[in-house]
C-alpha cells in the first residue's frame, strides 16, 4: 500500500476558529491512529464557509493566520502526517490613492508543525450564491507536495479550480501523480452527481486519480451535503462518502504496475427526494443549533405547508423542541382543526389553540369608521394573517423559540403571502420549494419511516384537500392563481432559467397565465426583500442568487 488518506467531511462553524481547530486536530489524531498519513479538510475549513464580509476585516484575517499557526503546533507530534487546511490569508495594501487587494482563498499543507506548501485558489466563482471576487484575488501558482513513505506527489486544487482544465493540467505538468480537491460547494438537487460527472472529465483529461473532499453542514441559507468521493485514473468510482453526515472518509491509494489504484467504501446512490429531505432537515438543525435557539414554533393550520414544516422540524430537532399553535378564524374549516390536532398528536409535539376572533373583531371595530361603505377584500384577509404573525412573534419573544414560517417558493414568487403576517418569522423552511414539490415531499416522507413508528406523520386529508388560506368563505388558492402544475412550471422556466415571456408562450403555456405569473413575480419583489432567510435547494433561489431591482419597468 502506497498511502492511506482521510477526508475530514466535517461540519465547521463560521467564525469559531478555536472550535474548528479542535475539530481538525481531533480528526487528524483519529485518522493518524487509523493509519492515515494525509488528511484533507474542506475549503476554508479553518474559518468556516462562507464567512462573507468577515473576510474584509483585517482582524478576522489575522485571527485566521494565528489559528493556522496554533493548528500547526498542535499537529507537530504526528510524524510524517500531512494535513491540508483551507483558510483565508493576505489583506489589502492601501495608499492615499490606491487600494490593492492581495487576499487569497488558500490551502496550506501542514506537516510536523510547519507549513510545507501553500496554494491559492485560481478560479474565483462569481455566480449563483458565490461572490468570491468581492473578497479574494486569484492565485497564479501550482502546488504539488509529497506525502507518505513512497513520496507520492499530490496536486492540490480548491473547488472551482477543478471545474476548469488548466489548473489540473498545470498540476500534472508539475509532477502530480494524484489530484486532491478541497471544496465547499452549496447543495442543490442533483449537484452531488453533477460534481462526480465533472470530476470524471477532469480525471479523463489528466489521466490522474482524484479525491474530492467536501464540506457538510448548514450555513444560513445554504447547505453543504458532504458526498465526498474518489475516482480512479480511468474515471471509475473508487469510493463515495455518505451525504448530510459528518464522516472521516478513508481512502487507500495503492501503487500498481500501471499507476495508482484508489479504494474506499461506496455509499449507494440516493434519490433526489432523499437528498432534498435531508437538506431541509440539516438546514433547520444547523440554523437553530448554531444560532443557539432553544426550539421552534410554527402556526399549524391544517394545511399542507405547515404540515411539511412540522415534519421537517421534528426530524431535525426532536418533538420536545417543537411547539405548534393553531389560530382559527371565523373561516377556519372544522377539518382544519381536526387535521392539525391529529398531526400534532402523531408527531408528539406541543399543540395549542388560540382563537384570533376577538382580535379580528377588535381590528374591524377600530377601522369601521374609515372602512364604512367599503366591501371586505384582501385588507380583512391580511388583518387575520397579521394577527397570527403578531401572536407567534409574541410567543417567540417571551419564550425564545424562533418562528418557522411556512410559505413556499410558489407563494414567494407570486406574492401570495402577507407581509408581517404569514411572512413573519425567523427562518423560512420551504422558501425554495415549489408547491408541487411540497406535495411530493409530503408523500415521500409519509412513505419513509426513519423512526420505526409505523405511522404516517401527515394525515392523508391534508395532502388531498384543495389548498386554501381560509381567510374568506370557501376560499381556495386557485381562486387567485393558475393550477400549481402550471404556475410552478412557469416559475421554474422564467425565474430559475431566465426564459422569456414569448418563449414560454411559444412552448405552449397560455398567454394569460404567463403574463399573470410574470407580472406577479415582478411586482412582489418588495415583499421578498423583507422575507426571512430560507433554505436553498434549487440552483436559483429567492436569496443571494436572485438580485432584481424593486423599482423596475422591464417586462420581457
Amino acid at each position: 500500500m502506497t498511502l492511506q488518506l482521510c477526508v475530514a467531511q466535517l461540519n465547521f462553524f463560521v467564525g469559531d476558529l478555536d472550535g474548528n481547530v479542535r475539530k481538525i486536530v481531533d480528526a487528524a489524531r483519529q485518522s493518524y491512529a487509523d493509519g492515515a498519513r494525509l488528511l484533507l479538510t474542506p475549503e476554508l475549513s479553518l474559518c468556516g464557509y462562507a464567512a462573507e464580509d468577515l473576510f474584509l476585516r483585517p482582524a478576522f484575517i489575522q485571527a485566521c493566520d494565528d489559528a493556522l499557526l496554533d493548528l500547526a503546533a498542535q499537529l507537530a507530534g504526528l510524524k510524517d502526517m500531512a494535513v491540508v487546511v483551507g483558510h483565508p490569508t493576505g489583506g489589502d495594501t492601501r495608499t492615499r490613492s490606491v487600494s490593492t487587494q492581495s487576499r487569497f482563498n488558500a490551502a496550506s499543507v501542514l506537516c510536523e508543525g510547519r507549513v510545507i506548501a501553500r496554494y491559492a485558489k485560481r478560479e474565483l466563482p462569481n455566480y449563483q450564491v458565490f461572490d468570491e471576487r468581492r473578497y479574494f484575488s486569484p492565485g497564479d501558482g501550482v502546488c504539488v507536495f509529497e506525502v507518505g513513505e513512497d513520496r507520492l506527489r499530490v496536486g492540490l486544487l480548491i473547488c472551482e479550480d477543478a471545474w476548469f482544465e488548466e489548473p489540473a493540467q498545470l498540476a500534472k505538468q508539475a509532477g502530480a501523480q494524484m489530484l486532491a480537491v478541497i471544496n465547499a460547494s452549496p447543495f442543490h438537487v442533483g449537484k452531488g452527481y453533477e460534481r462526480e460527472a465533472v470530476m470524471a472529465q477532469r480525471v479523463q483529461a489528466t489521466g490522474l486519480p482524484l479525491v474530492y473532499a467536501h464540506l457538510v453542514g448548514g450555513q444560513d441559507e445554504v447547505v453543504f451535503e458532504g458526498h465526498s468521493f474518489a475516482l480512479n485514473a480511468d474515471a471509475s468510482l473508487a469510493g463515495r462518502a455518505g451525504s448530510f453526515t459528518e464522516q472521516l472518509f478513508a481512502v487507500e491509494v495503492d501503487r500498481v504496475d500501471k499507476g495508482l489504484v484508489l479504494k474506499a467504501a461506496v455509499e449507494p446512490l440516493r434519490s433526489a427526494e432523499a437528498d432534498l429531505w435531508d437538506a431541509l432537515v440539516l438546514g433547520v438543525r444547523d440554523y437553530i443549533g448554531k444560532n443557539g435557539f432553544p426550539g421552534v414554533l410554527l402556526g399549524l393550520s391544517g394545511g399542507i405547508d405547515s404540515a411539511l414544516v412540522l415534519a421537517v422540524a421534528v426530524d431535525a430537532l426532536g418533538a420536545a423542541k417543537v411547539r405548534t399553535v393553531m389560530m382559527p378564524s371565523p373561516y377556519t374549516a372544522d377539518i382544519s382543526w381536526i387535521d392539525a390536532r391529529e398531526m400534532a398528536s402523531r408527531m408528539g409535539v406541543r399543540y395549542d389553540e388560540i382563537s384570533i376572533l376577538p382580535e379580528f373583531e377588535a381590528f374591524k371595530a377600530s377601522l369601521a369608521g374609515d372602512f364604512e361603505g367599503l366591501a371586505p377584500d384582501t385588507t380583512e384577509e391580511n388583518v387575520q394573517a397579521r394577527i397570527r404573525g403578531t401572536l407567534l412573534m409574541a410567543l417567540s419573544n417571551k419564550f425564545g423559540s424562533i418562528v418557522l414560517t411556512t410559505g413556499n417558493k410558489s407563494e414567494m414568487a407570486t406574492g401570495y403571502c402577507t407581509l408581517y403576517g404569514d411572512m413573519a418569522g425567523g427562518f423560512a423552511v420551504l422558501k425554495d420549494l415549489a408547491k408541487t414539490q411540497v406535495f411530493r415531499m409530503a408523500r415521500w416522507r409519509n412513505a419513509h419511516d426513519p423512526y420505526g413508528t409505523g405511522m404516517e406523520p401527515i394525515p392523508e386529508r391534508i395532502i388531498t384537500r384543495p389548498p386554501s388560506a381560509e381567510l374568506r368563505p370557501d376560499q381556495t388558492d386557485q381562486d387567485s392563481l393558475p393550477p400549481y402544475e402550471i404556475l410552478d412550471a412557469i416559475i421554474e422556466r422564467y425565474m430559475e432559467n431566465d426564459q422569456s415571456i414569448e418563449s414560454l408562450i411559444a412552448s405552449g403555456f397560455a398567454r394569460a397565465d404567463v403574463e399573470k405569473v410574470t407580472r406577479l413575480i415582478k411586482m412582489n419583489e418588495y415583499k421578498r426583500r423583507q422575507s426571512p432567510v430560507g433554505i436553498r435547494v434549487t440552483h436559483r433561489s429567492f436569496g443571494k442568487d436572485w438580485r432584481y431591482p424593486i423599482t423596475n419597468r422591464f417586462r420581457a
